[in-house]
């Protein structure tokens, strides 16, 4: 077993709510334990936006949602979970308190990581009795979205927890980087915290103000970072001549006193009061919900985009989510085998996303090609046209497509997609799909594609493998017996 079965979450507050949400849109229940007189509602606004934060980020068939239940006590709370979070207020007094009560009524098994961002495993499992099993699982903000637990062992924890940690996270979409040493704030938070400080001076001293700190992150560095860090970011820097030259070129600045990184600003109540100002000047307009809710559609954008990078490899967090959805789609890509195939097979439901529109509030056009793409991908995936079928070095290639737009999808259209084979050979396949109105039925958008099949490796067209005809054919002769589609066969401006 490698995947979490089930999973308990101590402190639902924004970290605790989204390792609840990364945890039931994986399909696994979750266990809540919070005092907080409005857990509930705020764990459930948190799931919320994540659920519409997933609508964007894939189309592939996530697991049934987990169920989530909430439990006056800790102990009732980590019964029977094999994964339990803590992620209550960062005090170490309330977190080892915490951390024992949760040792002392789990099963002896049960993975126990704290969502600490600081504070030393090995001060946390001081006294529990099972400490090998209590680690560090440092994840960032929003959990359900950005991929990344840094996973840090105490001077107790066993190396396979780490490991195992490590396995059970990667179903779920998440990647654990497990740290030689434990050392305060780990990895992530010491650098935010470097340049936490010397953003602080740059207020403090007026060079700018906090909307212009943060165009300077977001317009330049910040994005290479994302999908590229800083070490191989300055890698490149150093041109042809890699690492050693730009550490011997830019090297000695580091003794020029460009930084306040050890001289510590003063926060007293004008400079607060200085950037609570800018800050409300920035963003305050805007509640938290609905900026939450923004940076959901731009992480979303960024790794969809980073998906795709390197020849369609993935990249950095888009390699993440790439394998994610291998994973969904392996688990649930098969739950179309049970279609009646004497109709137009309906293989995609969806619906239009904010990341899906135009200024109009209407659906981008190449949005519909990537339906139709999908819906192609799910008929492959039905005749065992899978992505080990395509690793091993064959696919079919759509070679022709004919696109109608016939009405308008908007934002929050609720749709489906339906498939009608047209003919088949050992080489091709030419089907017609629609995209349809979920709520009205009406025909949105049509496609007429042909496909080919080929040996990738080669570069040329082969005949598809008997066991891929075999599960195509009764499709096939199925709908043979349907009326052709209305709209086969037109040329691009033939009246109707």
């Amino acid at each position: 077993m490698t995947g979490i079965q089930k999973a308990a979450c101590i402190g639902g507050g924004v970290i605790g709510g989204a390792w609840a949400a990364r945890f039931l849109l994986g399909g696994i229940d979750v266990s809540m334990y919070d005092p907080h007189p409005q857990a509930e509602r705020i764990v459930g606004e948190v799931l919320a936006n994540a659920e519409r934060a997933y609508a964007m980020l894939t189309t592939a068939p996530l697991p049934p949602k987990g169920k989530l239940t909430f439990y006056k006590t800790i102990e009732e709370a980590v019964h029977g979970a094999d994964w339990i979070q803590e992620s209550v207020p960062e005090r170490v007094d309330l977190k080892r308190g915490v951390l024992t009560q949760i040792d002392a009524a789990a099963d002896p098994k049960a993975l126990i990581g704290s969502s600490t961002s600081g504070i030393m495993p090995t001060e946390l499992q001081r006294d529990m009795k099972h400490p090998e099993r209590m680690f560090v699982a440092h994840p960032y903000n929003p959990v359900y979205l950005l991929p990344l637990a840094e996973l840090v062992g105490g001077t107790k924890t066993s190396p396979e927890t780490l490991e195992l940690a490590k396995a059970r996270l990667a179903p779920i979409g998440m990647i654990g980087v497990i740290l030689k040493k434990e050392i305060e704030a780990f990895v992530g938070d010491r650098l935010l915290e470097a340049v936490w400080r010397e953003g602080l001076w740059l207020i403090h001293d007026d060079i700018c103000d906090t909307e212009t700190l943060d165009d300077v992150i977001r317009y330049s560095f910040g994005i290479r970072w994302a999908q590229m860090g800083m070490f191989e970011t300055y890698r490149i820097a150093g041109g042809e001549a890699g690492m050693r030259h730009f550490l011997a070129q830019f090297g000695p600045c580091l003794s020029w006193p460009w930084t306040k990184l050890t001289d510590v600003v003063d926060l007293d109540d004008a400079l607060v009061d200085k950037i609570a100002g800018q800050s409300d000047a920035q963003s305050g307009a805007r509640g938290i919900r609905e900026l939450e809710r923004i940076r959901d559609e731009n992480l979303v954008g960024i790794m969809q985009a980073l998906k795709g990078a390197d020849g369609g490899k993935g990249w950095g967090a888009g390699k993440i989510l790439g394998d994610f959805e291998k994973h969904l789609w392996a688990k649930g890509g098969a739950k179309k085998d049970h279609l009646d195939p004497s109709a137009p097979l309906r293989l995609i439901d969806t619906k239009v996303s904010p990341a899906w529109v135009d200024y109009n509030g209407h659906m981008t056009e190449h949005r519909y090609l990537q339906v139709f793409g999908d819906t192609s991908d799910a008929l492959l995936r039905l005749i065992g046209v899978d992505f080990a079928y395509v690793e091993a070095g064959h696919s079919y290639y759509t070679v022709e497509t004919h696109i109608r737009h016939l009405g308008e999808a908007k934002l929050g259209t609720k749709l489906y997609a339906t498939l009608q084979l047209l003919s088949t050979d050992d080489k091709r396949i030419r089907f017609f799909t629609t995209i349809h109105d979920a709520e009205t039925g009406d025909a949105l958008a049509t496609a007429e594609q042909l496909m080919l099949h080929v040996d990738s490796k080669a570069g040329k067209s082969v005949a598809a493998p008997a066991d891929v005809l075999a599960r195509l054919a009764p499709i096939a002769q199925a709908h043979a017996a349907l009326p052709v589609p209305e709209g086969v066969g037109r040329s691009v401006g033939q009246k109707r």
